[in-house]
């Protein structure tokens, strides 16, 4: 077999080096602009110039925007899962509409705290943001249904589909809610708590009733 010459493994360092650094300097010019300008004003031509590159050299390390979007919300993402995750740590909340209002408000408070995650999730759209999103919906729906199954306070036959109809339903009132106002609408966001509540207590335990 034939082995890398080592001159070459070490010339090849400092290419690939800069090349994560420059695409990291797209990922947050991208950032930027999204927070200054929002999604309309994040096109590649912009992150080009303020990273000081030709869009060419963008298309070097980025097939289109969706793509640069899609790495963006990946990263988002991965906050939100641990700080949903967190939220069903012992004791968690008690009832299901505590429940439903830790969701509601973690995401609500994360989207106005990281608006290039709210500009993306809400008006990027693209088939590939679509996926991601789906997933993430699909996942949460998951983990709720698990905490609250075992807080006995929905019933143990209630079906996965039940959970991801929730989050979805959100997605869709969190949307309006940010394309009403930027930083969310809260009485779009209380609407949303309602039929969310609503919706999943008609999975709740029946109150036992005392003779």
């Amino acid at each position: 077999m034939f082995e890398r010459n080592p001159a070459i493994q070490a010339s090849s360092r400092p290419a690939q080096r800069r090349g994560m650094e420059r695409r990291r300097a797209i990922l947050d010019a991208a950032e930027a602009l999204l927070i200054e300008q929002g999604y309309e004003g994040a096109t590649l031509k912009a992150i080009g110039e303020r990273v000081g590159i030709p869009i060419t050299s963008v298309y070097h390390y980025f097939s289109d925007r969706h793509q640069v979007e899609a790495v963006l919300l990946q990263r988002h993402m991965g906050e939100l899962d641990a700080i949903v995750a967190a939220l069903f740590d012992v004791p968690g909340p008690r009832t299901l509409r505590d429940a439903v209002d830790a969701v509601i408000d973690a995401l609500l408070n994360y989207f106005r705290g990281h608006r290039d995650c709210a500009e993306v999730w809400f008006s990027g759209r693209s088939e590939r943001i679509e996926e991601l999103v789906h997933e993430f919906d699909r996942v949460q729906g998951q983990r709720l249904r698990t905490f609250l199954v075992g807080r006995q306070l929905l019933v143990a036959d209630a079906p996965p589909l039940v959970l991801q109809l929730a989050f979805e339903v959100g997605n869709r009132l969190f949307d309006v809610a940010f394309r009403t106002v930027p930083t969310g609408d809260d009485l779009t966001i209380d609407e949303a708590r309602r039929f969310i509540t609503a919706y999943l207590e008609t999975y709740s335990v029946p109150a036992v009733v005392q003779d």
